[in-house]
């Protein structure tokens, strides 16, 4: 193997010692540094939220690798044209939002916030489950994350239906897929869960009328972008009722402000996007993998398609 290959790593809001310390055991024979303005050029980037200046002076680089699955910011930066961009297809962060979703769907189904409130209260009111069989969680965003969601709720037995831009088959799912799709999917379902990548097509996509196919009562999961829904029309159907409870991880503006509605709103469960966080070992071993993959000319995987933006 080239010896001489560089690695930049350049991720705004960590730590770096850890990372070019795993990087650099994963990677033995690279050069892996830290980027700084002036840097030598580099092979290899490893990314998350770097500035416009990162990608104007790196201009050697082959492949780009983003140290989390979403890849909507990175897009908006001017980067080199021809070069692989590669995202994190789980790294650990599938257990974690399965973990997130079905303790959201099953605290909702089980009115285990309700009652805690009354047991805090000193009251006794012990309560049955509503049926199973018709609390059809629809989970919008069919890729890896979504897949695992899918099977963690599979296990508590829930009807599941799932809907992506292209059809899938995935067993024990009910599928759709496209415009036409989203509608059935959606449809009278008690729960929606958003997984989906932020493109100009899925943005604003949660809004009054898509929100409205719900059935009354219905509960939202946002962990996917602030940008998918539109805040006032779900905060319209929250006051009327029609969205019995929003849990929502993620927001147009994070951290989300001190006076926004959400923080108060008696149906609403903020968490400061906490679903999945990157896992630095997991990360490094898949990216580490990816590279040994590349260098024996075989295909990377997650390469985003710069068309479809994910």
């Amino acid at each position: 193997m080239d010896k001489a290959l560089r690695i930049s790593f350049c991720c705004s809001g960590t730590e770096p010692e850890p990372w070019l310390q795993g990087l650099r055991v994963a990677l033995p024979d690279a050069d892996v540094s830290l980027w700084q303005p002036g840097a030598p050029l580099a092979d290899v980037a490893v990314v998350w939220g770097p500035p416009q200046a990162f990608f104007d002076e790196q201009t050697r680089l082959r492949v780009i690798f983003n140290t989390g699955a979403g890849v909507d910011a990175l897009l908006r930066l001017q980067l080199p044209a021809g070069v692989p961009l590669v995202r994190l297809q789980d790294a650990g962060m599938g257990a974690q939002m399965a973990e997130y979703v079905c303790h959201a769907v099953i605290g909702h189904y089980r009115g285990f916030g309700a009652m805690a409130a009354e047991v805090a209260q000193g009251l006794w009111r012990p309560r049955m489950p509503a049926p199973r069989a018709q609390h059809t969680v629809a989970v919008l965003g069919l890729g890896v994350l979504g897949q695992r969601v899918l099977r963690a709720l599979q296990a508590f037995d829930f009807p599941v239906r799932g809907w992506s831009r292209s059809p899938k088959t995935l067993p024990g799912v009910a599928t759709f897929a496209g415009p036409e799709g989203l509608h059935a999917c959606v449809d009278n379902s008690a729960v929606l869960v958003n997984l989906l990548p932020l493109t100009p097509e899925t943005r604003g996509l949660l809004n009054r009328e898509t929100l409205s196919w719900l059935r009354p009562g219905a509960q939202v999961i946002n962990v996917a972008r602030g940008a998918h829904v539109v805040d006032d029309d779900l905060l319209a159907l929250l006051d009327s009722g029609h969205i019995g409870h929003a849990a929502l991880d993620v927001f147009h503006t994070e951290p989300l402000p001190a006076d926004h509605p959400y923080w108060r709103h008696p149906r609403v469960t903020v968490t400061p996007h906490t679903s999945a966080r990157t896992l630095r070992d997991e990360t490094i071993a898949q990216i580490a993998a990816n590279i040994g993959a590349w260098r024996r000319g075989e295909p990377l995987r997650g390469v985003v398609d710069l068309k479809l933006l994910y």
